[in-house]
């Protein structure tokens, strides 16, 4: 367990950031949000690039004052998004070209306009602007080898023109993305390169593009223990609670994830013992709480699963509020125990509470404070 420190605050590892992509999580305030024990969320630069635009986001201060969060925000570069959406984009030395989902128009985005870009949304980490390569799907392992090198040695000198144009040191910090697929020696390849730089923290990226829960498992266990011990180490865009919790005990601090609010504008809601869809016929006449244990505002305000039911068959927009409240509090829970676990040295208690994790032995881990920048 350690302690990151930034301009806007701090907060506690390992930790769980909220996905506001673009400035906003659907249906819940940010005081709603904070109520959930959230204490860092992050926003998306590509998506704030498209609209209001970097200019509009310097011009209202940037988030923190544009949507009224408080507390510490961590910006994803776009570099996702150049994989994501490589049925609309061209790649080459310079950046991504998009074309974008709004209205169809061109728009770039590289290294030096990523930065510039955060910087005008404030945040307080930036993410270098890196080359996701694909996972191996169909791809013979040749090929697979030669995408991730060049995605390797793209990030790599991206990195470098990041840090050059990175302007803010004093009050944004930037953080190196380690790619490498799942190959060994490629990703220690990119660790050395990534972690040549003198950075206040670390991203493993790259193992949350369609590899099975193992290969993120052993991919994970084998790159955390590579990154500086002393600096926060991010595992970017995992978020089921048996992936969180092994990436924990390989050293990973800080995790993201849109699964709380996607799933719950769908009635799709976490336990500690696993999922529940609302909308199945079975729930119409439950009265108990999505979870009994739950302090969130859905559970805690005696909301009945019968009820949520109702409110997702009638349309009502209560009804997904309500489940996303419900699934940030769940994650913020199950990260407040883990918390507490690792402090006290018990984590077999910890899964039998939470039998949705995954049970190992924790390592060593160095739980220094940090502050960022």
């Amino acid at each position: 367990m350690g302690r990151v420190h930034t301009p806007h605050g701090s907060f506690d590892t390992p930790a769980f950031m909220p996905v506001a992509t673009a400035g906003a999580m659907k249906g819940i305030t940010p005081k709603q949000v904070r109520g959930t024990g959230s204490q860092i969320i992050l926003n998306n630069a590509y998506h704030l690039l498209l609209r209001p635009g970097p200019e509009r986001m310097a011009r209202f201060g940037g988030s923190h004052r544009f949507m009224r969060w408080e507390g510490p925000i961590l910006t994803d570069s776009g570099g996702y998004q150049a994989f994501s959406m490589a049925q609309i984009r061209d790649l080459n030395e310079d950046g991504v070209t998009f074309r974008s989902f709004i209205d169809g128009s061109r728009v770039h985005l590289g290294p030096e306009s990523s930065i510039g870009i955060q910087q005008a949304i404030g945040s307080d980490i930036m993410m270098a602007f890196d080359d996701c390569p694909p996972a191996r799907g169909e791809l013979d392992a040749s090929e697979y080898r030669r995408r991730v090198i060049a995605a390797n040695d793209r990030t790599a000198r991206w990195l470098a023109r990041c840090i050059a144009a990175h302007r803010h040191a004093d009050r944004q910090g930037l953080f190196g993305i380690v790619q490498g697929g799942t190959e060994p020696d490629l990703r220690r390849a990119s660790v050395d390169a990534v972690c040549a730089h003198d950075l206040p923290g670390f991203a493993i990226g790259g193992v949350a593009v369609g590899e099975g829960p193992q290969a993120i498992h052993d991919t994970v266990r084998m790159t955390a223990p590579m990154l500086p011990a002393d600096r926060p180490r991010y595992l970017m865009g995992v978020g089921y609670e048996r992936d969180i919790w092994a990436a924990v005990q390989a050293g990973v601090d800080m995790f993201d994830c849109v699964l709380p609010t996607r799933n719950g504008r769908n009635g799709f809601v976490f336990t500690p013992a696993g999922p529940i869809r609302l909308r199945n016929a079975r729930f119409a006449d439950d009265q108990d709480p999505i979870d009994p244990g739950c302090d969130c505002e859905a559970c805690g305000g005696g909301f009945s699963r019968g009820y949520l039911r109702h409110l997702f068959m009638a349309d009502e927009m209560l009804g997904p509020t309500l489940a996303s409240i419900h699934n940030i509090r769940h994650f913020q829970r199950f990260m407040a125990d883990m918390r507490r676990a690792l402090s006290d040295n018990l984590p077999t208690s910890f899964e039998r509470r939470w039998p949705v994790a995954v049970q190992e032995a924790p390592p060593d881990r160095d739980d220094a404070e940090v502050t960022i920048p």
